[in-house]
């Protein structure tokens, strides 16, 4: 697991965390002595097993580190991961929906702690509470642009590469708020109260053909399959199709 990881030219958030948990072996936070060898030692065999050359950054972190058996390094210091940090995790949006519970568009610090939870319990670690805490906080402190203690889709997505990242297409087209109000009314064409499926498909042609520079007509079917996963059951609300078109001001 760790290998595959290390070979990758942009390493993932989830990969972050799984090859920190891999090397962090007794748990503390902190990568020192035997393990940040370890970790150094892997890194050089699994890049020259791919036929891969050290990046500026692995270059940089071998120097400093590579030699010293005293070396010790904490979380937020494993510089040359967090340069490559991309937060790419599947299906992106249904995780945002899972775990954005209260559908407020924001996952705040409780949210973000059942998030970490679950993900290192899929990579077979138990932590205490503390421990998660920390983790939660350094989360944050990667993320939260503007220091609000919770987390925006936005500030999420950025991290996603670009030719994955749909959400980046749409920035340049938000609306304000009276205006994206008036356009959900009016493609809302039975006045239900949500979006579905059909009445999206309407609204993302026009959206196409007003905003040829930004968005392709051709690839509607993305764009809409990734904008219902924010949906509730295939009815998507005011409050979710907001996160992708309204600006949030009037």
């Amino acid at each position: 697991m760790a290998e595959s990881h290390l070979q990758s030219s942009l390493i993932t958030a989830k990969q972050f965390f799984e090859i920190w948990l891999h090397f962090d072996s007794d748990g503390s936070g902190y990568l020192e002595g035997k393990e940040l060898q370890n970790l150094i030692q892997e890194l050089l065999q699994a890049r020259k097993k791919a036929g891969l050359e050290l990046s500026t950054e692995m270059k940089t972190f071998v120097d400093q580190y590579g030699q010293r058996e005293d070396g010790k390094i904490g979380i937020v210091e494993n510089c040359w991961l967090i340069f490559n940090l991309v937060f790419l995790i599947q299906n992106f949006l249904q995780t945002w929906r899972k775990y954005d519970t209260d559908h407020s568009g924001f996952i705040e610090t409780e949210e973000l702690k059942n998030f970490l939870k679950d993900l290192l319990e899929k990579a077979n670690k138990t932590v205490d509470d503390t421990k998660l805490a920390e983790y939660t906080d350094l989360m944050l402190k990667l993320f939260d642009s503007n220091n609000d203690g919770k987390l925006e889709l936005t500030e999420m997505a950025r991290l996603l590469p670009v030719q994955e990242n749909f959400l980046l297409k749409f920035q340049g087209i938000k609306m304000c708020g009276k205006e994206f109000n008036k356009a959900f009314e009016l493609y809302d064409q039975d006045g239900n109260g949500y979006i579905d499926e059909n009445e999206l498909d309407a609204l993302l042609k026009d959206l196409c053909e007003k905003n040829k520079q930004d968005l392709d007509i051709n690839n509607i079917p993305t764009y809409k399959k990734s904008i219902m996963a924010l949906s509730d059951g295939g009815k998507l609300y005011r409050t979710d199709l907001a996160l992708i078109l309204s600006a949030g001001d009037n």
